[in-house]
This record gives C-alpha cells, structure tokens and sequence, in this order.
C-alpha cells in the first residue's frame, strides 16, 4: 500500500480548518502527515500538534515547495483563498482534498480545472453527501424505477440568518450537487428571481459577503433549472423562514412518488411510494431507506461529518490508483459554481439564460453597468 504525504493548510481565524478537515487524514492508515501551514502562531502550534504534522511553515506556499507533497489539504472555509491555493498545489503536481465552497467565479473555477486537468490532478471536495452510501442506494433505486419518471427536483437551504445569497453560497453548494447526481449532469438553462427586503435586486442592494464569498445580494431568492430528461430542478431560500426540523435537503418528486434526501454523510433518506404526492388522501406511510435498503437497519457506524471526510479522502485516493474520476470531480465542483452564478445572471439579464453561462464574472460585478443601460 503506498504512503501519501500530505501537506495540511489552515488559516486561523480566516476560515481555520474547516470542519474538520485536517483531523480527518489522521484517521486514514496510508497517509503520512509531512507538515502544515497556519499565518497565525498559535492556529499553527495547535494544528501541528492535533495533527502530528512533522513540519510546520507559516507560509503555505513555502511548504508546498519545501514538502513536494502527494496530497494537499486545503482547509480554510473562507471562499476568498481557494483559488490561490488551488493553483499553488496544482504547481507542484500533489492532488487536492478542500472544504467548500470550491471558488468564487466561473472565471476562477475555469483556471483551476484546466490547471488540475492539464497535470492530471485529481481533486475531492467536502460535499459529504456525494460520498454517502445512502445516495448510492437511492441512485440505485430511482434507477430501477422505484418512483417512476422523474419530474421535479426541489432543494432548499437552511433559510437561517444566512437565508438568501449567503445561504445559496455556503449551503446551495450541497444541494446543487445531489441535483447533478439525481438529474445526472449540468442543466441547460436557468431562470430565477432575487430579492432584497422584497423589492427586486438593484445595484444597491450588492454588498460583500461574509467569509471571503465576495459580492453577494438577496435575502430572498428562486431558481428553476432545465435538467436532462425534461426533469425541472427548483431550489429556493428564504432568510430566516427554515423549517424545525430543517428542510435543508433535496426532494425528487416522480410519477410513481417522492424520494427525500438529507444533506449529509449517512444521514436517512425517505421514500413516499404514491403517485398522488399526498398521504393525507391516499393513506400512504413514509418509508426509511438506509445504505442497506428500504426499512432495513443501517449496518454502518461511521456517520459523523468526520465519517464523510474519510470516505471522501478515500474516494480521491482510490481515484488516483485507478486514473479515474471522484465522485465529486473539479468538473463537478465547476458545474456546481456555474448553478450559483446562473441565478444572479438571470436575475441581472431579466430572464432565463443558457447554460453553460457566457459570462464566466460573477454576475454581481456587472450589475451596475446593467442599472445603467435600464435607465
């Protein structure tokens, strides 16, 4: 079994370590920890030790050329820094494990899949719900016709405090990507509405984001998506409207029933099998789905958020031995971002747009000049 050296980059106090992400490779057997990388003395001391990192740099760029590693670790959840770090591992050939979200922009996004692709890099990302065998059960389950045709795909946020543009960055990113793995690949067009304190989106109501996402606007907003197969993928936020218990997650509504899936490593899915959607009329009971089955236990432990990084590591790991693909891919990770921009480019050009979008910008940045053309 070969001997990866990973190399762990933090930022204490600009997005830290993410959730968890550093102490993940600890728990997995054929991973060396060669050093990490904290700006701040104390972060850096803690992570070292927590870690059992060999070396430790305050210079993550220093590290990456000093270690030479196989694997990179990039931690921070602050959007802002992603980019650069993206490209400094990609400069010395070592393949990527991040937290989310991947980038700011499609312009961003576009530099890292062609940076990583070109040196054959490959990259897994702290979606955790993509690695869960949960979802693998229900792909298997829609497959064999479970609810029938697929018709629709509605995704909510946690619709918090974030509630709107910070919840569709820091949240969306998780429904987006079951979206993709239900409605099998990129949709085609998008056509959504953005609200702030219930007026239409103006220039003015444009503000930084919290925790590096950059422009960000809305505390209301809808998408539609047109996924392949003629299957309708809506997502929506509300600030400050969730549900108890959230109704974060995504549901898949086919001629036959509905399937719920929860955000999450392990977590349960549920199945409703009516064809009228409605168990207050029909009399229909929901149904548990484990990674083992409909109403069967589940026979796995390994559920926590941790569970899912060390399955998602695994996977790249395997990805890497077999030259094939993550199930959480840089192309992934792209489609995800371009799902994000397309709502405010709708929103800014007042109609549904195309996919893939044209403008590779944050849609933000362009709002003025579109403020200005109205007038």
């Amino acid at each position: 079994m070969k001997k990866y050296r990973v190399a762990i980059i933090g930022h204490t106090g600009r997005g830290d370590y993410g959730h968890g992400v550093d102490t993940a490779f600890t728990k997995i057997p054929n991973v060396e920890i060669a050093a990490v990388a904290d700006p701040d003395e104390a972060g850096r001391t803690a992570a070292q030790k927590r870690t059992g990192a060999v070396a430790a740099y305050a210079d993550y760029r220093q590290m990456l050329k000093h270690e030479m590693p196989d694997l990179v670790a990039i931690c921070p959840r602050w959007v802002d820094q992603h980019h650069a770090m993206l490209l400094a591992a990609a400069e010395v050939g070592a393949h990527v494990y991040m937290e989310k979200p991947f980038c700011r922009d499609l312009l961003e996004s576009d530099e890292v899949v062609q940076a990583l692709q070109m040196r054959h890099l490959k990259l897994g990302i702290a979606h955790v719900s993509e690695y869960s065998p949960v979802l693998t059960t229900v792909l298997k389950l829609l497959d064999d016709g479970i609810i029938g045709d697929i018709l629709e795909l509605r995704g909510r946020g946690k619709e918090d405090r974030r509630g709107g543009g910070e919840d569709l960055w820091v949240l969306g990113s998780h429904v987006f990507a079951l979206m993709r793995s239900v409605g099998r690949g990129d949709p085609t067009s998008c056509s959504a509405t953005v609200f702030q304190s219930g007026q239409p989106l103006e220039a003015a109501h444009i503000r930084e984001g919290n925790e590096g996402i950059g422009l960000l606007a809305g505390d209301r907003l809808h998408a539609v998506y047109q996924f392949p197969g003629n299957v309708i993928g809506q997502f929506a936020s509300v600030r400050s409207r969730g549900g108890n218990p959230t109704r974060f997650g995504l549901q898949v509504y086919g001629s036959k029933g509905i399937i719920e899936l929860q955000s999450g490593y392990l977590r349960p899915a549920f199945l409703l099998q009516d064809p009228s959607w409605s168990p207050g009329r029909s009399g229909r009971t929901w149904q548990t789905i484990t990674s083992d089955g409909i109403d069967k236990p589940e026979s796995r432990t390994d559920g926590s958020y941790e569970g899912g990084h060390i399955a998602a590591i695994s996977d790249l790991i395997h990805a890497i031995e077999t030259e094939s693909e993550t199930k959480c891919s840089v192309e992934d990770c792209r489609g995800v971002v371009q799902m994000t921009a397309a709502i405010y480019e709708s929103q800014r050009v007042g109609g549904p747009v195309a996919l893939p979008l044209k403008t590779r910008r944050n849609p933000l940045t362009l709002y003025r000049q579109t403020d200005v053309s109205r007038q």
